[in-house]
């Protein structure tokens, strides 16, 4: 095996090793991959892991391939990095103010979190008095609770996109023919639509509300009065459509109880979101900063007239 790189070839058992490593317990020093001037620990990977969202790490972890990739990654990285000190780069002013730049946004980063954690807690800490206000916002905003009337239907699609319209139509009375003679369906969408998943759904979409789909393919659905009501052909942006209202559910009012524990955790992340602003409001607006706004100035380049035959505009 090549000692800098973690290749394809190097056999499905290592590629096992690596995600099963994720899962099982070690410690932050036990090395996953060296060679002669680096090492790679799983306390390296568990730290880059950070940088992957919350939500996809467990997703992320259980992909050997991403893994690899991953370790590869920060092996030619750290590798790459040691021989930067070897050849003394670490001592150049730029370079190592640079290196402290990273570490800064490294540590802002973390104590962000803390603050994040902090607020979370402090929030999490005042359960009751958050339920009250969760109650007097749903009060106050009850049509936001509310569930728009829905229809469950069924549809066999001719698809236009790639054809002429006339030839859709064509089909799709036709098949509307075939649907008054007592042809069952589902088993017709499964031979005659279009649309692939009808093979397995026989054309079932399931319950839909206002908005979710096409214009005129919604109010021809919802314009079905009975279950067992098939329109006729319904143009839409991707052809033509014959649709069966399968069932109907009114609109209703949610409960507070339904819907409390959403209301709570919106509540949870605007107090974190406003104490984390609060925060970096009170760095900005630091009464105790000084600036030195002809060094700022001399920052912002100039252009030399010179260069291009004109006078830039001048700054207001």
């Amino acid at each position: 095996m090549n000692r800098t790189s973690i290749v394809p070839a190097a056999a499905a058992a290592l590629l096992l090793t690596f995600s099963c490593a994720v899962l099982a317990a070690g410690s932050p020093d036990d090395v996953l991959v060296e060679n002669s001037i680096a090492k790679l620990t799983r306390g390296d990977y568990e730290a880059d892991l950070q940088r992957v969202p919350a939500e996809m790490r467990n997703t992320f972890a259980s992909d050997p391939k991403r893994i690899t990739a991953m370790l590869n990654n920060l092996l030619i990285a750290k590798t790459l990095a040691a021989e930067a000190r070897r050849a003394g780069a670490d001592r150049d002013p730029q370079v190592a103010r640079r290196v402290g730049l990273e570490s800064d946004r490294v540590l802002a980063q973390a104590q962000t979190r803390r603050i994040e954690e902090a607020a979370g807690a402090e929030f999490d800490a005042k359960q009751a008095e958050f339920l009250l206000k969760a109650r007097e916002a749903y009060l106050v905003d009850k049509d936001k609770y509310r569930v728009p009337e829905q229809v469950q239907v069924a549809h066999i699609v001719f698809d236009t996109r790639k054809g002429s319209p006339d030839a859709g139509l064509v089909r799709a009375k036709a098949t509307r023919d075939e649907l008054r003679a007592g042809a069952d369906f589902a088993a017709l969408a499964k031979t005659a639509s279009d649309d692939p998943a009808a093979k397995n759904n026989g054309g079932d979409l399931g319950w839909i509300a206002p908005g979710r789909m096409d214009a005129e393919f919604t109010k021809a659905a919802f314009e079905l009065k009975n279950a067992g009501d098939i329109s006729e052909p319904v143009r839409s942006s991707i052809g033509y459509h014959l649709i069966r209202l399968e069932g109907r559910r009114p609109a209703r009012q949610m409960s507070f109880d339904e819907v409390k524990d959403q209301i709570v955790a919106e509540l949870r992340t605007r107090y974190v979101n406003e104490q984390r602003e609060a925060k970096l409001a009170s760095i900005r607006n630091d009464p105790n900063m000084k600036i030195d706004h002809e060094a700022v100035d001399a920052l912002v380049y100039r252009v030399d007239p010179r260069v291009f035959g004109r006078t830039p505009p001048q700054s207001k």
